[in-house]
């Protein structure tokens, strides 16, 4: 399992996702995707959700027709590690290389 990420840490890859923001207390990420309508939201969070299910890294999520609004922490870290970034980055590649074209 890995470790908390310092601050330091935080904010320095946070610097490779202009999408997310840091938000404390509790500590996560967090980013609205925006989709051209209902289709391409679910669609994204079908193929967000089986990159997950590979990490065993679950997000928490809602949806309201054309916006996913997202927040990823470690739960049982209580707070940031290297898998909320990594699925922060996929899921933002995957927005960029695949939908954002449709919006």
């Amino acid at each position: 399992m890995p470790s908390l990420l310092t601050q330091s840490e935080q904010e320095s890859q946070l610097g490779q996702l202009p999408q997310w923001q840091l938000v404390h207390a509790p500590d996560r990420l967090a980013c609205t995707f925006v989709f051209a309508d209902f289709k391409c939201a679910f669609a994204f969070m079908t193929a967000s959700a089986l990159y997950a299910e590979q990490m065993n890294h679950h997000p928490d999520w809602s949806n309201c027709w054309n916006k996913v609004t997202v927040h990823l922490s470690t739960h049982d870290k209580g707070g940031l590690t290297q898998l909320d970034f990594d699925l922060a980055k996929a899921m933002s590649e995957l927005y960029t290389t695949v939908f954002a074209q449709s919006n």
